[in-house]
């Protein structure tokens, strides 16, 4: 596998799990706006995709594989300028926001500062 962009959580948000009852996580980068903040995995923006975002890709966290099933149309447009994605854990053939990226999945992992944040092409 090639790996395509790698970022790290720097911090998390005091509401960022609440997030997770519902099968999704939000990352952004440390310049999120303050009425987001709290509910973001907070990442390294400087990072940036070294190509297109699609679906047979594979995000990884931590170690662990989440096949991806489908990206919205302004995805790697956020992440590479804001370090901003929502990541959706229910293996979505169409994303149905424009900043997400669907995964297939049983649950979404709990991220910690140092958690790594990875999509591999295969």
């Amino acid at each position: 596998m090639t790996e395509i962009y790698r970022t790290t959580v720097t911090e998390v948000g005091p509401e960022a799990s609440s997030f997770i009852a519902q099968g999704m996580l939000v990352t952004f980068g440390e310049e999120a706006p303050d009425a987001l903040r709290e509910f973001c995995f907070l990442v390294d923006a400087s990072a940036r995709t070294t190509a297109d975002l699609q679906a047979g890709q594979v995000l990884v966290l931590d170690g662990e594989q989440y096949p991806i099933t489908a990206v919205g149309s302004v995805a790697r447009q956020n992440l590479d300028n804001l370090g901003h994605v929502t990541v959706i854990v229910d293996g979505q053939k169409s994303a149905y926001m424009h900043g997400a990226i669907h995964v297939e999945g049983e649950e979404v992992p709990r991220l910690e500062v140092g958690s790594t944040f990875v999509i591999e092409q295969l």
